[in-house]
């Protein structure tokens, strides 16, 4: 069988080793070819599953002449490749993958993969200027979720979210979260020393704007305490000013590797992620496979990982305050800190699977989409 593979994900070529378990998996599953882009200063070719496009300047363009281009690219490579199914990630890119599928000609089935809620798109990402094309974005978005043959979700939220336009998804089953980087080591016990940590963009709908606000409440409750920030975006003024202001108490880096986040993660005692919006949220994943406790927002696809007093606390996004005390609590109650990260280390098998039984997962999707017989058959 052969499948299209359709996002607007940036891939760096050569393949690291977390991206190439994921296709040398899934390959071995199906034929694969992937439509995406290029990440800044990689190459846009070297490996023959892909089809990059190279970035365009200035960056403000960027989106717009992907997005431009996607069903005249969809539309090639249905008539080159002759797929059975094409995934596509995100109802936007999926409304036109449909447009370029008739484009074609072509008879393959289009599968929306949602990961998240697609209203956050043009209201919690980027520029305000982008709430505009609102209006534009969700007619599209409900033109895909309606058109679309087949549709697989993430989480119970997400289910909810397909629901509310009149459709059933046809299979839900996580996103693939390579996870070999967190569980290498045994569990660590929690540091004596009261540190948290939040790795994500420096995006509104993560929420920064909150948790900078909340730590500036609460550093000085726990004067002895620290906060590591992982992450660069568009709100790295409000960082960098919070930095500035609590230099004892808060450190930030750009970007860690993925063994590096494993150590910070050990390090904290407990992962912050107070995001307004999220779909399946990896980092969260990670931080249950090193045992350690999640405080996160009540937005999105969080509390479907994040259970309150089980494994975590939760919070409103909205709410620095509330924030504040939560954070504040896992840093002075280290019982509680304790039995939180306990039942986090627990629940973790929930949510990681290996790259073989994501493959699997998605093959059995496409042959019941495609009306394919299975391998026993």
């Amino acid at each position: 069988m052969k499948v299209l593979f359709v996002s607007r994900e940036r891939h760096r070529l050569p393949l690291d080793d977390v991206q190439r378990r994921k296709w040398d998996a899934i390959a071995a599953e199906v034929d694969v070819l992937v439509l995406a882009a290029a990440a800044d200063g990689s190459p846009a070719a070297g490996d023959a599953r892909f089809r990059l496009a190279r970035a365009v300047r200035p960056r403000a363009l960027d989106g717009l002449a992907y997005y431009a281009a996607l069903p005249v690219r969809v539309a090639r490579e249905l008539r080159a490749f002759r797929p059975d199914v094409v995934l596509v990630q995100g109802v936007h890119e999926t409304a036109l993958a449909l447009l370029g599928r008739r484009l074609a000609g072509s008879r393959a089935k289009v599968i929306l993969d949602l990961h998240g809620d697609w209203r956050t798109a043009t209201r919690l990402y980027g520029s305000p200027a982008r709430r505009l094309l609102s209006p534009a974005a969700d007619a599209l978005a409900r033109v895909a979720i309606r058109s679309a043959d087949a549709i697989r979700v993430l989480s119970p939220t997400t289910r909810e979210l397909v629901r509310t336009e009149g459709r059933e998804p046809t299979a839900m089953f996580p996103a693939y979260v390579d996870v070999e980087a967190f569980r290498r080591r045994s569990l660590q016990p929690l540091p004596e020393r009261p540190r948290l940590l939040f790795v994500g963009v420096l995006e509104r709908y993560k929420a920064v704007d909150t948790l900078v606000a909340a730590w500036r409440l609460a550093a000085p409750r726990v004067p002895d305490a620290t906060l590591q920030l992982v992450g660069r975006g568009p709100l790295r003024p409000l960082v960098e000013a919070l930095v500035r202001d609590l230099p004892r108490q808060t450190e930030w880096v750009e970007r860690l590797a993925s063994a590096e986040v494993a150590a910070a993660l050990d390090d904290a005692r407990a992962l912050l992620l107070p995001s307004r919006s999220e779909g399946l949220p990896r980092v969260a994943i990670e931080a249950l496979c090193r045992g350690r406790p999640v405080i996160g927002g009540r937005g999105g696809g969080t509390p479907d990982i994040v259970k309150d007093g089980e494994n975590g606390l939760l919070v409103d996004p909205e709410d620095p305050r509330a924030l504040a005390d939560a954070m504040v609590r896992m840093l002075t109650e280290r019982e509680l800190a304790e039995r939180l990260g306990a039942r986090a280390a627990a629940s973790a098998d929930e949510w990681a699977a290996a790259p073989e039984v994501f493959a699997a997962r998605l093959a059995a999707l496409f042959r019941a989409v495609a009306g394919s017989p299975t391998p026993d058959d």
